[in-house]
């Protein structure tokens, strides 16, 4: 019976590496176009991780579709997790108008948006600060909600960007 596990874990391994060897560079050019260099690479690995966890690299049907999917919600994922942590302290940090750096905070902030392309910060602005769900802004703007979800990460992935450069 253990033989049996070996050689389906052997050849869930060979799958896998098939996979990595024929899409990895593809997945990571299209990732560093979404969500920049930096995170590429890391999410290339996460995302292969996750596909190994799995075990299902044997049966995929449209590896190069699974593949961007599973890279796309871990860093999505990944940008939502951040924001949450950096947001939790810029509240935490603004709740005292007394406390000067929670104010010099909040104006990074303000001018990281302000400086957001028009049609990324309109879709930030009213997701984060007005509350409305991706469908309302769709509705709202005219779009679909995968342009939102775009312009979305796009405009979390550039906020995280120029809030690291400071």
């Amino acid at each position: 019976m253990g033989d049996d596990r070996d050689e389906v874990r052997q050849g869930e391994g060979k799958a896998l590496e098939a996979l990595y060897r024929r899409y990895a560079s593809w997945l990571r050019r299209a990732l560093r176009r979404r969500f920049g260099s930096e995170a590429a690479d890391d999410l290339v690995q996460d995302t292969y991780l996750k596909l190994a966890q799995s075990r299902q690299a044997e049966r995929i049907e449209h590896p190069k579709a699974l593949l961007y999917r599973i890279a796309v919600n871990t860093g999505v994922d990944q940008l939502r997790y951040s924001q949450r942590r950096s947001s939790g302290g810029l509240a935490m940090a603004s709740t005292d108008p007394q406390e000067g750096a929670g104010q010099d905070e909040l104006l990074i902030l303000k001018e990281v948006v302000l400086g957001l392309p028009l049609i990324l910060r309109e879709v930030f602005i009213l997701s984060r600060f007005a509350g409305l769900t991706y469908g309302e802004i769709a509705q709202r703007l005219g779009i679909s909600v995968k342009t939102v979800e775009w312009r979305m990460s796009r405009a979390i992935a550039l906020c995280m960007a120029r809030l690291e450069e400071r």
